[in-house]
């Protein structure tokens, strides 16, 4: 045994050995640049150089529009994991936990309820990093839970969509999803209260077909991808070449499918105003706690 190769000069390798953080940079999809992670974050995962709106988290995402990064979250009714005992390469009951593991979510849908501006409204956010952001079961329990709470408390819903359809796993269960969120907008609009939906990159497949595009007032991401079958799909289905920009945030508000396209930094003020503008309720001069303000009925989510 050499000491000096075998003891030595590992012990000296792992003294100059520096962790470093997977995350520590971010490479820009648009550009190509790398980008401090904390840079980004700070950023609310918009690029500095680009103007690329990454994508965000459910927690991110609401700490962004409540006041003071305060909101209740609100209790989700269980549902059956796996209801088809489904498995491919992987069984479906697995790949839910790893899911929850990465995330920290219950699900691919968080609803929180809490004051956006000094108002009253609950917001729902899906996140795409767990499986995509399908619509399965948990999912659109999640959509239909806050559209009732909306009812209850009469005051606005926002989603903020972000999916690549329905989850295949659950079959039929998850497709009849879609009904129903759709039945529970239209209770919010008998109601009198604004539907408003965030489209984020991506938003596509039965989510598109459904609440995703059903809001009073559309409002899409800069560049985000929305649409329900793939582009190449359509393109070999009709033998043509689709347009540039083809289902992009920008060529859709050009075509009339979406209102706006709205920068994440202008998004809270803009839905702020609007939630304002639909329920004829005035600007907030101050505002208080946000948990002494909120109405303490709502139910509470149970600790994961």
């Amino acid at each position: 045994m050499n000491w000096l190769t075998n003891v030595v000069r590992p012990k000296i390798r792992n003294i100059l050995k520096r962790e470093t953080p997977e995350n520590l940079w971010i490479k820009c999809p648009d550009s190509g640049q790398l980008v401090f992670y904390k840079d980004v974050e700070q950023n609310q995962f918009v690029i500095p150089g680009s103007n690329y709106h990454m994508r965000m988290g459910a927690i991110a995402r609401l700490k962004s529009i409540f006041d003071n990064e305060t909101w209740l979250d609100v209790a989700l009714p269980e549902v059956t994991a796996d209801p088809l005992k489904f498995r491919d390469e992987k069984k479906y009951a697995d790949r839910i936990k790893d899911a929850r593991a990465k995330t920290s979510l219950h699900d691919a849908v968080k609803v929180g309820y809490g004051k956006l501006e000094g108002n009253g409204v609950v917001v729902a956010v899906q996140d795409f990093d767990f499986m995509g952001g399908s619509l399965g079961m948990a999912a659109g329990e999640a959509v239909v839970t806050g559209l009732e709470l909306a009812v209850e408390k009469k005051c606005p819903f926002i989603i903020f969509a972000a999916s690549g359809g329905a989850r295949m796993q659950e079959g039929i269960l998850s497709l009849m999803q879609m009904p129903r969120t759709t039945v529970a907008i239209q209770m919010l609009r008998e109601a009198k209260q604004p539907y408003i939906v965030v489209l984020t990159n991506p938003t596509t497949g039965g989510v598109t077909a459904s609440y995703a595009m059903l809001g009073d007032v559309q409002i899409a991401e800069p560049g985000a991808l929305i649409g329900f079958a793939g582009a190449r799909v359509i393109e070999q289905t009709i033998r043509e070449k689709l347009p540039e920009g083809f289902q992009r945030a920008e060529y859709l508000k050009e075509h009339g499918m979406v209102d706006m396209v709205v920068h994440r930094h202008d998004l809270r003020t803009t839905l702020a105003r609007l939630c304002r503008l639909l329920t004829r309720l005035p600007a907030a001069d101050g505002f208080a706690s946000e948990r002494a303000a909120l109405a303490l009925d709502v139910p509470a989510a149970s600790p994961a």
